[in-house]
């Protein structure tokens, strides 16, 4: 039997293994876990990218697709992942799409490939390939990678890519030689920020120029859907390559979404295999990705229109400041009066409405499909009072 850290302080808490020896923070943090309110299916959440949901709740959604045919892969061939893997590259426009289990794996492999021996890589200094995966490109794929306009600019304009090439090419003796690059959009590191289609356009049509690949880290581009301008395929046309994840909102355990070209996909699926990608069975995170990903865009569509009409109603009712995100997705920040705040707190924990905590009077609200489980003006009545 697995239990997770939250399931066992729960448990510790109920038994009272928590009394006595342990340091009073931890049996707190238990005891407050212990009572905290049951996910149910009138939770909302504004504090991440996914509904709430339980391990129960999951395992019963599975066990119901399950019914529906057959489902099962034999080393990601087959069943589930096979058909997740067609139905999302005519999602994304490509011609070929592949399952790999973790994105930091279709990342690395999508710029490994894309680079080939020209091994240099332009990439935003804010981005989660440069910033959080290891060094991957450089350790696995003896890639350098050249950031793109450095701290807190995670969107840098066409001049710095441009100069980041001139630079390169004008090294003396040894010119560098620039294989690809990779924008992540939305960014992480940047609140959900974007790079906005006509930047995007404008930096893979110089890289085309160039003769450079081009990979979109699309890790939460579903996120942008219902965004102003944003249009998933047409996003998608601009890059060779594209990863999406697939468990921050289409409800998968883990994995994510490789697409391209035919030849390119076939040789990224080789090297799954030699780093370790190729996991026996797939089926448990692609058969809820593919019941998930149908009608996404539509129903995300309506969860920005839901979260514009509160973040507009709270604005409206005095002592909310919001803050909006410049070409964002689906975070923004609202700045909490003092006189807001007080009993903010408990009138959400009574509603079953979870928020990120408000900090010297800001808090940060993210919006997920959640937010269309109840009307917006119940909603904005529990923030208000």
């Amino acid at each position: 039997m697995n239990l997770d850290r939250r399931d066992f302080l729960r448990g510790a808490a109920a038994s009272g293994l928590l009394s006595g020896a342990w340091p009073p923070i931890v049996a707190q943090t238990a005891v407050a876990m212990a009572a905290e309110t049951p996910i149910t299916d009138k939770t909302i959440a504004l504090n991440g990218d996914s509904p709430p949901t339980t391990h129960e709740a999951e395992v019963a959604k599975l066990l119901a697709l399950m019914t529906k045919g057959p489902y099962a892969d034999v080393y990601l061939k087959g069943g589930a992942v096979t058909e997740f893997e067609q139905h999302m590259a005519k999602l994304l426009g490509k011609e070929d799409a592949g399952f790999f289990p973790t994105g930091t794996l279709a990342n690395n492999l999508a710029v490994r490939l894309l680079c080939g021996e020209r091994k240099n890589l332009l990439i935003q200094h804010e981005a989660h390939l440069y910033q959080d995966e290891g060094e991957g490109p450089s350790l696995l794929s003896g890639i350098n990678m050249i950031p793109i306009g450095g701290p807190g600019k995670p969107t840098p304009p066409l001049e710095d890519w441009n100069e980041a090439l001139e630079v390169a090419s004008k090294t003396a003796y040894y010119p560098m030689r620039v294989g690809a690059l990779s924008i992540e959009s939305p960014v992480r590191r940047g609140n959900g920020t974007s790079v906005p289609y006509p930047l995007a356009k404008q930096i893979t049509d110089l890289a085309r120029s160039k003769g450079l690949g081009t990979h979109l880290d699309g890790s939460r581009l579903f996120l942008l859907s219902g965004t102003p301008g944003f249009e998933v395929k047409s996003y998608c046309a601009l890059f060779d390559t594209v990863f999406v994840s697939i468990y921050k909102f289409f409800g998968a355990p883990f994995g994510a979404i490789l697409a391209g070209k035919k030849e390119l996909l076939a040789e990224a699926k080789e090297l799954r295999h030699t780093f370790g990608g190729l996991i026996y069975h797939g089926w448990m995170a692609a058969l809820p990705a593919l019941a998930a990903c149908e009608g996404f865009e539509a129903r995300f569509t309506q969860a920005h229109l839901a979260a514009e009409k509160l973040l507009n109603g709270l604005q409206a009712a005095g002592g909310f400041t919001v803050q909006r995100v410049e070409n964002g997705s689906n975070i923004a920040f609202v700045m909490v009066s003092p006189a807001r705040e007080k009993g903010l707190a408990d009138r959400l924990k009574a509603a079953d409405v979870h928020v990120a905590p408000i900090v010297d009077g800001k808090m940060k609200l993210w919006w997920n499909e959640s937010i269309l489980r109840r009307p917006t003006e119940e909603i904005l009545t529990v923030f208000t009072g």
